[in-house]
């Protein structure tokens, strides 16, 4: 059994960085090959839909030019791997709280996201500056909007509808949660659509995870068994 959609917290690149005596800024860098690789290897697996966890809305209170460094980067690898993620049919998309973010930065994601809109390899979803209780708030403004304007019936309303309205949209939830950097919490990923996601929490900083450490959390997932509350 194989999952359709893997989602990752990222975490580690920090305390990789200091375990090799490097700046935080190195351990981002290699974070961010990492996650390269990832994508390229999860596409290979014929898995539909990767969703990876950059920088959450808790991440604006790091330092200032950790947060600087961060939107750089973010900028830097975007301008490095939309072509060979075009070029191997990827369709990104990005979700999250776009207010803070530079302009400069906005353009590139709009530009990822034009550019690779017609792909129909692995669906990538990349949340930035995204919370998910900031999603579930905000998908409850949209729908409020929706109910004033008369566009929208408040007794129409249930889960598949709310769901619509979150940041994944109609992507289907995911099927694992793969957490790295040896933490066993959820830190406000995804909390609508994560409600029957099977987790799975390793010790290897994100910098070290590699192809036979998803491997290992896809046997894992292989093994259980997904009742969705009911006794079967």
């Amino acid at each position: 059994m194989k999952p359709n959609h893997i989602a990752i917290i990222m975490d580690g690149n920090g305390r990789w960085a200091k375990n090799h005596n490097e700046s935080r800024k190195f351990g981002h860098k290699r974070g961010a090959i990492t996650a390269r690789d990832i994508v390229r290897f999860t596409g290979s697996l014929g898995i539909e839909f990767l969703t990876l966890y950059a920088f959450s809305t808790e991440n604006w209170g790091r330092p200032l030019k950790e947060v600087n460094l961060l939107m750089a980067l973010f900028i830097e690898t975007l301008d490095a791997e939309i072509k060979d993620l075009n070029n191997n049919n990827v369709k990104i998309r990005f979700i999250g709280d776009r207010s803070n973010l530079k302009k400069s930065l906005i353009n590139k994601i709009d530009k990822a996201e034009l550019l690779t809109k017609n792909n129909q390899g692995l669906n990538l979803t990349v949340a930035m500056a995204y919370g998910g209780r900031w999603d579930i708030v905000n998908a409850a403004k949209l729908i409020q909007d929706k109910i004033e304007s008369n566009e929208l019936n408040q007794v129409d309303i249930d889960e598949e509808q709310f769901s619509s309205y979150m940041q994944l949209g109609l992507n289907p939830d995911p099927d694992l949660l793969i957490r790295t950097g040896g933490e066993r919490r959820i830190s406000n990923f995804l909390l609508w659509n994560i409600a029957y996601t099977e987790l799975y929490f390793c010790d290897t900083l994100w910098p070290d995870f590699v192809s036979d450490d998803l491997e290992l959390a896809l046997d894992f997932y292989a093994q259980r068994k997904r009742r969705y509350g009911k006794n079967v």
